[in-house]
């Protein structure tokens, strides 16, 4: 679907802030109305076309807007800092590794029907590169990894948690949730998928149907209700991810020999790591070289994919579109809860 005229005059005509900020909400709007859960699949592929338009706008006449995003785009990490520290005890974070706007409408529907009270939901940013360590060392974490079993306790931006990170089953994540005051539990799905689908013949329809059933079901609804025993509760993410899967494949020889060169099977890659650090000569450009606070780096602009050895990965995340940096923020409570 194309944008329609009256957005693309907005992001035309606004700031660079303001032009982001219609962009999460047009990414919002298109992704967070209800589903059918046996409409999961066709209608999740058909909303990720409808936000084409707006990656197309993003990789050409908007390309420069990128260089402002760290600038300008509330970023997931610094909001739930601001909010952890606003709120005082009582707090619980669910990070939902890679969970995109996509899956929004699971949990909207889900807290809305089972009692919950939602204080806010937006869409906030991830950090660039759009991956998991950069997210972790944006609250102030080494790794992912390193809140396993308590690791992340005194340490990063979120004082007083209680940390785990795991891909335990949900029942098997509720029972290991005791009493403390705060929380913060990184879930490793759905990111895990991502690779496991990621191959040829798999992708965005197979999760839709996954995240469908999992965010629809008692056991993880059980989950949101522990956490939300005495505490008030964000479900957020680290990162979104990209269903290149659907992206067109780079046409012009020379263009996907340049971007199978400088970024192999991936979305981005560190400018230390390229034989040829020079980038090429098309304007608006391929791809784009962004020193972020994580990296020095080029990055995947827009929906591209190329021809490369293996096949290229149906669902990815670390470059620059839409639905690889805008992510779900959803403040919960209930009755009897925070």
């Amino acid at each position: 679907m194309p944008l329609s005229l009256t957005l693309l005059r907005q992001l035309q005509a606004a700031s660079p802030a303001d032009a982001w900020a219609r962009l999460f909400e047009h990414a919002w709007n298109t992704c967070s109305t209800s589903l059918a859960p046996d409409r999961a699949s066709s209608e999740v592929t058909k909303r990720d076309a409808d936000l084409g338009a707006a990656d197309l706008f993003l990789a050409t006449a908007g390309w420069d807007l990128w260089k402002s995003y760290e600038a300008l785009v509330p970023r997931t990490a610094d909001v739930l800092a601001s909010w952890w520290a606003e709120r005082g005890a009582g707090r619980a974070v669910l990070v939902l590794d890679a969970l995109s706007l996509r899956e929004l409408p699971w949990l909207l529907k889900g807290a809305t029907e089972r009692g919950y009270t939602i204080h806010q939901a937006r869409a906030t940013g991830a950090e660039l590169p759009a991956d998991t360590t950069p997210f972790a060392e944006a609250l102030g974490f080494a790794s992912r990894g390193s809140l396993q079993n308590n690791g992340g306790a005194s340490k990063g931006r979120l004082p007083g948690a209680t940390t785990d990170s795991t891909d335990l089953p949900w029942e098997d994540c509720a029972a290991q949730i005791n009493a403390s005051q705060d929380w913060l539990l990184w879930h490793h799905w759905p990111d895990e998928r991502l690779h496991e689908l990621g191959a040829p013949g798999h992708g965005l329809t197979a999760l839709a149907r996954e995240a469908a059933e999992k965010l629809t079901s008692d056991a993880f609804w059980s989950l949101v209700h522990t956490l939300t025993t005495g505490r008030r509760l964000v479900i957020t993410a680290d990162h979104g991810y990209a269903a290149s899967g659907h992206f067109p494949d780079t046409a012009d020889p020379a263009q996907a020999h340049y971007l199978k060169d400088r970024l192999k099977r991936g979305r981005w890659t560190a400018l230390a790591e390229l034989e040829q650090p020079d980038p090429g000569s098309w304007v608006p450009p391929l791809d784009l070289h962004l020193k972020t606070a994580h990296a020095d780096a080029t990055f995947a602009l827009g929906r591209r994919k190329w021809k490369s050895q293996g096949g290229y990965p149906t669902l990815t995340h670390g470059g620059l579109s839409l639905l690889e940096v805008a992510v779900p923020f959803i403040e919960l409570s209930r009755t009897g809860g925070a």
